[in-house]
């Protein structure tokens, strides 16, 4: 078998949601318990910070993964989706899992997949899962199972979706982390700003501390203190701790999203040395400078080129994209060109009333079957507004038709959605 062949087994034997969405999601931990329990609870084996929340879950958890790299710790850093590569997913230090490992794992759980009850997992397998895994638990169960085998001292993993119910969740932490809340998966997490903070909160263990990173309405923040109330878990709110001031140093993440995540990721610190894990300033500060190095981490504001400015990001819902565009605005530019897709469970009409007014926008699709058809995509957009825009049948035609109408005092974006930029990179050779 192989790294292809045992990626496809992954893709084509349990469904994906970012290629189907809502057809792959699954609730109830029952069958992340029993791979858990095969194998040997692994995540048992080193300390766990847990990471959710709507936005900024990535560029929190790879500054977190570099802060405790840079002082010295062996860190595994669990994300998703990926962008070009499933092994972007599952990393020791900023190195992805080898491919060698992936097909072992394959080899190990393929024959499995379906097996009757007298089998390999005749335990708890399907008590609410049904009898085939989804590929997230595999996913979950193979990072958790490589941060053992490769003795991490901490693992930072990222709630996959929503928390209570995410496949992570079994994990007892030594810290939770939620960064904030806004309206994204609402068939899944509810249609109300609370009912998606109850989800969230749901990672919210007894007596580990809880970092919540942004405030968002006296609503919001009540159920998080009512969680942490009830299972006696201390909780910090990083907007009201003002630790962005105490540090000056350089960032290699940029944005005004960025700020918010700042604040985030210095509470959590926080609470970690409080934990008796030391974390001195030095580590701070190099890990905020070369994150991206130091983890791999790509897709956040991140600069293709200088002439014309070109960046790339993967915030996908009105809570990401409002950062984004007000940032974008705020640049010195002569024209700002628009390469956006996006997913159909997405608030589409929203995103489309807040892009610049001004800009030149060119309208795409990414290659999986969530996307939402470029046609119907500008069709929404002549609902909301008239506005300059063409059309183009994939990512790399609408990146290649900005840059030829750019010039090189123009601001080219690329983004809307996780896989634009993903098929940008692919595309890159990234």
């Amino acid at each position: 078998m192989t790294y292809n062949q045992a990626v496809q087994y992954l893709y084509d034997s349990a469904p994906l949601f970012q290629n189907i969405g809502a057809a792959a999601y699954k609730e109830g931990l029952g069958n992340t318990i029993a791979l858990d329990e095969h194998f040997g609870h692994p995540h048992r084996k080193y300390r766990c910070i847990h990471v959710g929340g709507t936005n900024g879950k990535g560029s929190v958890c790879h500054t977190l993964a570099a802060i405790l790299q840079a002082q010295g710790y062996r860190v595994g850093l669990y994300t998703s989706p990926h962008l070009v590569d499933f092994r972007e997913r599952i990393r020791v230090n900023g190195k992805k899992i080898s491919k060698k490992r992936v097909v072992e794992f394959v080899k190990e759980i393929s024959p499995h997949q379906t097996s009757p009850r007298g089998g390999f997992f005749s335990l708890p397998l399907g008590g609410d899962g049904g009898g085939q895994f989804s590929f997230f638990e595999l996913a979950t169960t193979l990072a958790f199972k490589h941060f053992a085998e490769q003795k991490v001292d901490f693992a930072v993993i990222e709630v996959g979706l929503g928390g209570r119910l995410d496949c992570t969740n079994i994990i007892t932490p030594v810290l939770s982390v939620i960064t904030n809340i806004s309206f994204d998966h609402v068939q899944f997490l509810g249609d109300t700003l609370p009912k998606i903070a109850g989800e969230k909160a749901g990672i919210i263990k007894a007596g580990i501390p809880v970092c919540i990173g942004e405030n968002v309405n006296p609503e919001v923040k009540a159920v998080f203190q009512n969680k942490a109330k009830e299972v006696g878990a201390p909780i910090a709110f990083a907007e009201d701790e003002g630790l962005n001031a105490k540090f000056n140093f350089e960032r290699a993440l940029q944005g005004l999203c960025q700020e918010k995540n700042e604040a985030t990721i210095l509470t959590s610190v926080r609470l970690l040395r409080e934990r008796g894990i030391e974390i001195s300033d030095r580590a701070i500060k190099k890990g905020f400078k070369e994150v991206v190095r130091m983890t791999g981490l790509m897709g956040r504001w991140q600069i293709l080129a200088k002439k014309p400015l070109t960046i790339c990001d993967t915030a996908h819902n009105v809570g990401g994209l409002q950062y984004i565009f007000r940032h974008l605005t705020s640049l010195p530019h002569r024209k700002l060109h628009i390469v956006i897709g996006m997913v159909s469970d997405k608030d589409v009409k929203t995103v489309l009333t807040m892009i610049p007014k001004d800009a030149v926008c060119y309208f795409t699709q990414a290659s999986v079957s969530r996307a939402m058809p470029v046609d119907e995509l500008a069709k929404k957009a002549l609902s909301v507004f008239n506005f300059q825009f063409t059309i183009h049948k994939d990512v790399p035609s609408a990146y290649l038709a900005a840059q030829q109408n750019a010039t090189d005092e123009d601001i080219i974006y690329i983004g809307g959605s996780t896989f634009v930029v993903a098929d940008l990179l692919t595309y890159l050779g990234c």
